[in-house]
């Protein structure tokens, strides 16, 4: 069995301690639109810049243009909690008609139409859990229904994404059948990433932060032969040794399908379209959107904290002419402190918000929106802010979730419904 393991760095620079009350359920307001905020102070002085070892992509490339968006001037909505009590929950899902709760100390929960809850998985014994660290991400094979993958900091501080499987005649995996899938080496306690996804080619994809501490301390954002500060792609299939997706190979590790990343938290997939929300370090929060197809992109970081030049030569270059995949959305640290990303809505129950991707920010504990024609609509009005907001989720039916960390999930519905 081959074990993906590189000497050197990577961790999630995660929710600060800033929160807000817990979501109102209903207040019937028109959602407002939001310009973007965009800071144009560069990064600290004296910030090094790490040596580039892999070209970055001759061009910037876009995502597929979406559809028009539908008028949502009359809608309302609000959040109604659909189970609660979970100690710190960092993520929510549905597989094959059973849903589940991510629980950062490292138990997943398996959560009943009726709010009744029981244990999925418990690896406790093995998750390191604190801070940032944690039990973080979850993904259920797409064609083998019996097997699962998750991503936890082990109790040395590695990052691990390892592969579980449900026996036969049994409903939950056995915590005995754990098999390394990737483990990552990390200098630091913060920016593990954690986020982990089947693509629309059946690929696994992980996110994975730039090692932590501020600045890229450790030069990983603009390395390619390194897995930390990139986005990860692989073939796995079960009880078989991972490697890097034929789709992959701009980069010298043939396991990396991006780079230029601080700490991604929360990234998602609406057919082709991959979007990831990325954490910005002192003044700029970045919402990314590319077609899942395009090799070898550079998001940046850190030459450039959002379009922001932070620590690259910018003088006289405009971003627009770099060779670099710019942010579809950024807002500054007067409205938020750590993104959190979320998903495109595809549900039957709100069809004017089809296309909207949902996200929020764990300081600001709004609910926003981005249009399919990108325009930002801010929900918070609504639906109230949500203290710390670790993460979305998406039912197989389209409908949208929030997680807080203080232990509820919610699903966002029409505020008459």
């Amino acid at each position: 069995m081959r074990r993906l393991v590189v000497a050197g760095v990577a961790v999630l620079l995660s929710m600060s301690a800033c929160s807000t009350e817990p979501a109102d359920t209903s207040v019937p307001v028109v959602p407002t639109a939001v310009s973007s905020s965009t800071s144009t102070e560069g990064g600290p002085a004296g910030t090094g810049i790490p040596d580039v070892t892999t070209a970055p992509p001759e061009s910037t490339t876009a995502a597929p243009e979406p559809a028009t968006t539908i008028a949502v001037d009359a809608t309302r909505l609000r959040l109604v909690p659909v189970a609660d009590g979970f100690e710190q929950p960092v993520f929510f899902t549905e597989s094959r008609g059973r849903s589940f709760v991510v629980d950062q100390p490292g138990v997943i929960w398996e959560v009943t139409a009726s709010g009744d809850v029981s244990t999925f998985l418990d690896i406790r014994d093995r998750v390191g859990f604190g801070g940032e660290q944690g039990l973080l991400g979850l993904a259920f094979h797409p064609e083998y229904g019996g097997v699962v993958y998750v991503d936890y900091t082990a109790r040395d501080g590695r990052t691990v994404v390892s592969e579980f499987t449900i026996p036969d005649g049994s409903s939950v995996p056995d915590p005995a059948t754990e098999r390394v899938v990737v483990e990552v080496p990390q200098p630091a306690a913060n920016h593990n990433g954690g986020m982990i996804a089947f693509g629309p080619h059946g690929d696994l994809w992980i996110g994975m932060g730039d090692g932590g501490g501020a600045n890229d301390r450790y030069g990983n954002g603009q390395r390619g032969d390194t897995l930390l500060g990139a986005m990860l792609r692989l073939s796995v299939e079960p009880g078989s040794s991972a490697q890097g997706s034929e789709r992959n190979g701009a980069f010298a590790s043939p396991e990396i399908a991006a780079i230029g990343l601080r700490n991604p938290w929360r990234f998602s997939f609406d057919g082709e379209t991959l979007w990831i929300a990325d954490v910005g370090q002192g003044d700029i929060e970045e919402v990314n959107r590319v077609s899942a197809d395009t090799p070898g992109l550079n998001f940046g970081w850190p030459l450039y904290e959002g379009s922001a030049c932070f620590a690259g030569p910018c003088d006289g270059v405009d971003a627009a002419s770099r060779p670099l995949t710019w942010p579809v959305h950024e807002y500054g640290h007067d409205e938020g402190c750590s993104v959190t990303g979320g998903y495109v809505y595809r549900g039957s129950a709100l069809p004017q918000l089809d296309g909207h991707y949902f996200f929020s920010d764990w300081c600001g504990g709004f609910i926003r929106s981005i249009a399919p024609d990108g325009a930002v609509v801010d929900w918070t009005e609504q639906t109230g802010p949500v203290a710390s907001v670790t993460s979305f989720g998406r039912d197989e039916r389209g409908e949208i979730y929030v997680v807080s960390g203080q232990g509820t999930v919610y699903r966002v519905v029409a505020a008459d419904g």
